[in-house]
């Protein structure tokens, strides 16, 4: 089963590339760019990743981009997971970024897009790996930061698929931020948004996702569970919503695998991915056989999941018929 779901072609539509970065990049980073951190070694990085809920969380992982400063770190950070991306059979991934939390460091926004743009195009062309980006906005700062973000993307329009929303959920729900991502959706981006597991208002923000933004997909989602007339919304639209199991178990100790069953079971459009794999020390592969192994996820259910990633991936019709024709070319094969 393992060596299954290792060869199985798969998308990725819920990773951070900041949470990509692994600690022997980020040292290597930081003895480039003369910045001193506070571990002698990557493992004793490792060791300090201590957090048990999102805000412990948010703690480590802004201060683990400090290294990232010029372009050529952005391509470095891109083109390493794009490239165990292709070791894990990815071959299509839809990566988030978070601007605001470069350009308040003093880092341009160009510099940080340019850099992710050469690493994606290197490797649509030498592994086969293609990719879209997604630009978040920091849901903890201002609605006027998010704008400002947002209108410093448009000169780079044609690089970005989406936006999204992420950061610490506490008293920062969707309507918020309404006016931006209406602005979003006029200049032509598709829209999502995180509703991490068991926030504050959870199901209130699940529901301003669906009603007042109109989003296309949701990052997370689990809680909608608890309100059967929210999950018919989502199955009656489509929307796609990117679970992220082992990143759960950081969360709320708990995979979540009996609730990504009952989405199936409902005919929600559940996906698997790895959040942000280099502090959760998994990726994708990763999480799928924890599901199987831990979460009891039949052969049938693992290939429904990655089936539903391509469906809910934001492709145009040629190309989600190509990629899923890969994979059942792969499932026929394998039977």
């Amino acid at each position: 089963m393992n060596a299954f779901i290792e060869q199985l072609p798969k998308a990725e539509l819920h990773v951070h590339l900041e949470g990509t970065l692994e600690p022997e990049l980020s040292f290597a980073l930081a003895q480039k760019n003369g910045i001193e951190l506070a571990y002698d070694t990557p493992e004793a990085l490792v060791a300090a990743y201590d957090f048990h809920d999102l805000p412990s969380f948010l703690t480590i992982y802004y201060a683990g981009m400090n290294v990232l400063k010029t372009e050529e770190d952005f391509f470095e950070l891109t083109w390493q997971y794009l490239c165990k991306a292709r070791s894990q059979n990815v071959v299509y991934a839809e990566m988030f970024f978070d601007p605001q939390a470069h350009t308040s460091r003093g880092v341009e926004f160009g510099t940080v897009i340019r850099g992710i743009r050469r690493a994606q195009e290197r490797a649509a062309a030498e592994l086969g790996v293609e990719s879209q980006l997604i630009m978040c906005f920091l849901r903890d700062l201002s609605a006027e930061s998010a704008m400002d973000a947002l209108e410093q993307s448009l000169p780079f329009k044609e690089w970005i698929v989406g936006v999204g929303l992420d950061s610490d959920e506490k008293n920062n729900p969707p309507v918020k931020f309404a006016a931006v991502f209406s602005r979003a959706r006029a200049a032509g981006y598709k829209l999502t948004m995180h509703c991490d597991v068991n926030q504050l208002n959870t199901l209130v923000h699940i529901g301003q996702c669906l009603d007042l933004i109109g989003v296309d997909r949701i990052d997370h989602g689990v809680n909608s569970l608890e309100d059967l007339a929210l999950c018919e919304k989502i199955r009656e639209r489509g929307v796609g919503l990117t679970v992220c199991p082992i990143s759960n178990r950081f969360v709320v100790q708990n995979l979540t695998a009996s609730q990504i069953r009952r989405m199936l079971q409902l005919g929600m459009r559940a996906t698997i991915n790895s959040d942000d794999p280099a502090y959760f020390r998994a990726y994708v592969n990763e999480n799928l056989v924890a599901l199987h192994e831990e979460g009891g996820l039949t052969l049938d259910e693992i290939q429904q999941l990655v089936r539903n990633s391509f469906e809910a991936a934001w492709l145009d019709d040629a190309r989600r018929a190509k990629f899923v024709g890969r994979l059942q070319e792969y499932l026929q094969k394998a039977a």
